[in-house]
């Protein structure tokens, strides 16, 4: 421990997920005596990677969008060794399997959406003036848009309701963690466009690999792990050992429900559910990168993750995650095990399951009106911050935690 931490933080940050690290960074970085109070034994809260006789395993599936500004600021993008999926999806429908691509970057792949074989001239043009103006907009003008259903935007945007149901929401479902479609259109747009001027991946050592990389620019001494805060007080934080970490600045950065228990009179979202399955084969069921969707909804989504990226799964084995929306019912590994056979063809009798996790608050309930963006003050000397505060990414998440770090030195300089 250095001197400077001896006498004592300056600002407390509770909870080290994304918006925590971030937080606590440009603190640090502005000369702020920063301690970082974890729970449990590691950084990224949800976005943590386990090992696994041998597999690597995200707790819950997770991607990777280079295109967040706040990523590419923070992070060197070569040095988490990224391993892209597919640029698009297949969907399974009603009419059977259907390959959605885009065409700007799988040039091949053209012939797949010419009008009549998945979408009708008048949803192409609608798909590609909704993907055009997204894309080249400011991100000011989206943010600056009325709000509503994303539903609604894309019936106005002209996309028919057989493409919307049949490619787009068990596309966006397994982006929302929810089936209806009813998340805030200006958070759609704003992803929309990341996903066109960025790439989805995964890092080659699983998606903890994020966090890690933020945590090694945390100087000696700010974070500690294993720490459990049980109270917020007056004079800084009560540690569920029953020590005290006393600060004038405490910025709380954890879960929606741990935030509500340790700030009183916050108001926090209700938040989504989900439950990713692994299971392990000794081939794949398909040799690509590419997500799958389900348009009867009994999966969000499914890909085979050693094909992505080979270190998620021993040798000469497959690893494929396979999300649902909700708990992990009685029953439902069972259902979703005889309804993958479908989705890939093939027989899965011998595969086998490796882990179950389920994500309680995944994402928060982003419904319209949404506000893309709130403060992270509370009262004096107290401030939150989450992906609940902002949106429910790894953008939202990262620039929450910097805006809580710029109102808390605002504030100070303000007082001096």
């Amino acid at each position: 421990m250095t001197d400077e931490h001896r006498r004592g933080p300056s600002a407390v940050v509770v909870g080290a997920g994304l918006a925590g690290l971030a937080c606590a960074l440009d603190l640090c970085r502005a000369g702020w005596r920063v301690t970082l109070l974890e729970a449990s034994d590691g950084v990224g809260g949800r976005m943590r990677t386990d090992r696994q006789d041998g597999f690597l395993l995200d707790r819950g599936f997770q991607v990777f969008n280079t295109s967040y500004p706040q990523v590419k600021r923070r992070l060197d993008l070569r040095s988490l060794r990224l391993r892209p999926f597919t640029a698009g999806v297949v969907a399974h429908t009603p009419k059977g399997r259907v390959r959605v691509t885009d065409p700007t970057r799988e040039p091949g792949a053209v012939g797949e959406l010419l009008p009549g074989r998945i979408f009708s001239a008048r949803d192409l043009a609608a798909l590609a003036a909704l993907t055009a103006r997204d894309a080249v907009l400011p991100a000011s003008v989206t943010k600056g848009r009325g709000d509503g259903a994303t539903s609604a935007a894309l019936t106005r945007a002209g996309v028919s309701d057989g493409v919307i149901a049949d490619i787009l929401r068990p596309f966006l479902s397994g982006v929302f963690l929810e089936d209806r479609l009813e998340t805030s259109a200006r958070f759609f747009h704003l992803v929309w466009r990341s996903m066109v001027r960025g790439s989805l991946c995964l890092p080659e050592k699983g998606i903890g690999a994020v966090p890690a990389r933020l945590a090694a620019g945390l100087p000696d001494g700010v974070l500690r792990l294993g720490t459990s805060v049980a109270e917020v007080t007056d004079a800084g934080v009560l540690l569920s050992d029953g020590s005290e970490v006393p600060s004038r600045t405490v910025v709380v950065a954890t879960d929606p429900a741990t935030a509500a228990r340790l700030l009183r009179g916050l108001t926090v979202p209700d938040t989504r559910t989900v439950t990713t399955y692994y299971h392990a084969t000794d081939r794949t069921p398909m040799p690509e990168p590419t997500l799958m969707v389900d348009s009867s909804g009994a999966v969000l989504n499914t890909c085979v993750l050693s094909e992505v990226a080979p270190a998620y799964a021993p040798p000469r084995t497959a690893l494929v995650s396979t999300s649902v929306l909700g708990g992990d019912l009685p029953g439902r590994s069972e259902a979703t095990l005889r309804r993958l056979a479908e989705l890939y063809g093939t027989d899965t009798g011998d595969w086998h399951q490796v882990a179950a996790y389920t994500v309680e608050g995944a994402l928060p309930a982003m419904l319209p009106p949404w506000p893309l963006s709130r403060t992270a003050r509370l009262g004096p000397g107290r401030y939150v911050c989450g992906d609940y505060r902002a949106t429910g990414s790894v953008q939202g998440a990262l620039a929450s935690g910097a805006r809580a770090a710029r109102e808390v030195s605002a504030d100070a300089g303000r007082q001096r």
